[in-house]
């Protein structure tokens, strides 16, 4: 988990300038005349006889199509060359979200402030459209001989961490860890993963998007379910 703590600082603690964005290659997944867009960073001296872990991030609703501008200022750029990828080096991927669908279905309602009055989740039987490409491109990567099958990460911010949430509860049986930061769900679905996939939740307390009870809710139902791995004095 040091190697999610990194990628989360990284992502999350710094605000740098515009930086080059060539080292994220740009790629697109194709499947039934759908396709999903997104960026991948290899390792430095990356090394195909070698085998990495795979982490994927799915931004929030507002930034999802950051990664396709020059002049972004997301800190993974240069944070995660500088000081991550030598001692945490892995395979990165940033799927872009369409204008038109989401990561998870979630109905909501809105004040004149645009905080959140009102959420429901449904889990329907099949995701949604992207996310179902997610998980066909997740698939195509994982069969590559560079990528550790038993290290498959993944991660993301407010209505991408709803997709973490979604994501973890249909195939848990692929990803080993999961840090969704300020999402939400449909807590009853935490038993479908509560003893498979480790998961590391953050939320601010102040978050007037999604609040925070969304993931004090999974919190709590999953130190219900699977109360051996707890964490002392963890802080909700």
């Amino acid at each position: 988990m040091r190697f999610v703590f990194a990628f989360i600082i990284s992502t999350l603690s710094l605000s740098l300038h515009a930086q080059d964005l060539n080292e994220y290659k740009k790629e697109i997944f194709t499947g039934k005349d759908q396709y999903l867009p997104y960026r991948i960073l290899f390792p430095l001296a990356f090394d195909t006889s070698k085998k990495y872990p795979l982490l994927v991030f799915c931004m929030a609703l507002m930034k999802r199509e950051m990664i396709t501008k020059h002049n972004w200022t997301l800190a993974v750029v240069t944070f995660w060359r500088i000081l991550i990828a030598r001692n945490f080096p892995a395979v990165i991927v940033f799927p872009q979200c369409p204008s038109n669908d989401v990561w998870a279905y979630f109905d909501a309602e809105f004040d004149s402030a645009g905080v959140l009055k009102r959420a429901i989740f449904p889990f329907r039987k099949e995701p949604t459209t992207v996310t179902s490409l997610l998980k066909q491109l997740v698939d195509s990567l994982m069969i590559l001989p560079f990528i550790d099958v038993s290290k498959i990460y993944i991660g993301g911010l407010s209505q991408g961490g709803m997709g973490v949430f979604d994501m973890v509860a249909r195939y848990p049986n692929i990803f080993t860890a999961a840090f969704p930061i300020c999402g939400a769900g449909k807590v009853s679905t935490a038993d479908k993963f509560a003893k498979q996939t480790a998961l590391w939740i953050f939320h601010g307390s102040d978050d007037d998007v999604v609040p925070v009870h969304f993931s004090r809710q999974f919190y709590q139902k999953l130190k219900s379910l699977a109360p051996m791995f707890d964490i002392p004095n963890t802080r909700v």
